[in-house]
């Protein structure tokens, strides 16, 4: 073992910053190592000192709290410092999930390093892992890139600059925007591509949806309670055309619609063929509107 490595569930001697990971939903969701460290601080920085206090009763934590929001972290930041400069050890949390990950505290953390004082992160609860894990997704590369802004137009021009990337999208957004970002996808990306909703994680309305792009408007629209709580988007990666085969693929899929719909025909092709789904869902709709009159929808 490495003899820096810890070993216990304590806080340091010499005065540190914690960042400390709390439940996204569930409030079972918090380490003992967390609750340790939020026990034994002297102060504990919190986005919303009444969304954290809820999370400290319930687990019988009396620490003494203070706000730091992305409206007041760069001064929240110096209290950081001199907290710590005065020998105290102080715990960074954000509302929900990881604090520094699409949430305020990157600015204090950076602060508190370039102030030459540790800072000690606590792995727990994230939304975009937790999403990936229930998604299923054999891409072997993803791409975070949390909330698109809140414009159209300046969104669109983020979806334009990560349309041609390989990789599995990770976005968070908010019930308020979640339909017109997904269109915006569709718009940009194509309606054929890939996408898995998962909306509120570890919470007792928890939901993961697969569908494409173009079928996401017609899930939001059958039910209001859809386009409630928070969202993870997972966004295929643009998939790279591999010319050498797609003759064979396009074979595999002719046969397969003799017999499957289309989705399923289009799914089993990509699964036998390896071929590009968005390539194959285009030659697929092709198909169908050639096909003869008796063949299966």
């Amino acid at each position: 073992m490495n003899e820096t490595a810890h070993v216990g569930p304590g806080i340091e001697k010499r005065p540190s910053l914690y960042v400390v990971a709390t439940p996204i939903g569930n409030l079972a969701d918090i380490t003992l190592r967390a609750l340790e460290v939020l026990k034994q601080v002297d102060v504990i920085a919190a986005e919303d000192t009444r969304v954290t206090s809820h999370l400290l009763q319930h687990y019988g934590i009396a620490t003494r709290l203070f706000a730091l929001h992305e409206h007041n972290e760069r001064q929240s930041a110096q209290k950081l410092i001199d907290l710590l400069a005065a020998g105290k050890s102080v715990a960074l949390v954000s509302d929900a999930g990881t604090p520094a990950i699409s949430d305020p505290g990157a600015l204090a953390v950076a602060a508190v390093r370039a102030a030459g004082f540790p800072v000690v992160a606590l792995p727990g609860a994230n939304a975009a892992l937790c999403a990936l894990a229930a998604a299923g997704s054999a891409a072997a590369h993803f791409l975070f890139f949390g909330f698109l802004p809140q414009q159209a137009a300046a969104r669109r021009r983020e979806l334009e600059a990560l349309k041609a990337l390989p990789y599995l999208l990770v976005f968070y957004e908010a019930p308020h925007r979640v339909v017109a970002s997904v269109a915006d996808m569709a718009g940009v990306f194509g309606a054929g591509r890939g996408l898995t909703i998962a909306r509120e994680l570890t919470k007792l309305f928890e939901s993961v949806h697969r569908c494409t792009l173009g079928e996401a408007a017609a899930w939001f629209d059958a039910d209001v309670n859809r386009i409630r709580g928070e969202f993870v988007l997972l966004v295929d990666g643009a998939e790279i055309d591999d010319a050498s085969n797609g003759e064979d693929a396009l074979r595999v899929l002719e046969i397969l619609l003799r017999e499957l719909p289309l989705k399923q025909a289009v799914q089993l092709a990509v699964e036998i063929t390896g071929g590009a789904r968005n390539t194959l869902y285009r030659q697929a709709l092709e198909l169908k509107k050639t096909a003869s009159p008796d063949s299966r929808e």
